[in-house]
């Protein structure tokens, strides 16, 4: 078979269609997962709880401290689960102490009730 010469005019249009975006892009929204439930969401809407390297366990409410990572959601459910089965313990390769579990349990505590869900609400869009 012999080779064809490509002038390279059949690129030419490709090219000017990916220029002819309309509007910005939409902005990223990082999204984790919540260590007990497996449910995504938008990373600011999940709680940050790091491991630091001298090996404390934290809450990380600006989500920027150095260590490992895993998030919960801002429900008592998840929280107790995370703790009670071990979760926790596995995301952060640690083994959480009873005084972590504690404290980790008092700020759990201090969370809003999860909101009721209501069916069919204007809220919703139905």
């Amino acid at each position: 078979m012999d080779a064809v010469p490509h002038s390279g005019a059949a690129h030419v249009g490709a090219a000017s269609k990916k220029s002819k975006r309309r509007g910005p892009r939409p902005k990223h929204v990082p999204r984790r997962m919540c260590v007990a439930c497996r449910d995504h969401a938008a990373k600011r809407t999940l709680i940050r709880l790091v491991r630091t390297t001298e090996g404390a366990v934290e809450v990380d409410p600006t989500g920027k401290k150095n260590g490992r990572g895993a998030y919960l959601c801002e429900t008592p459910a998840c929280w107790e689960k995370a703790l009670k089965t071990g979760l926790l313990s596995r995301a952060l390769n640690i083994t959480l102490s009873q005084e972590t579990i504690a404290s980790l349990r008092q700020h759990a505590a201090s969370l809003p009730p999860p909101k009721p869900v209501t069916v069919g609400s204007v809220e919703e869009g139905f």
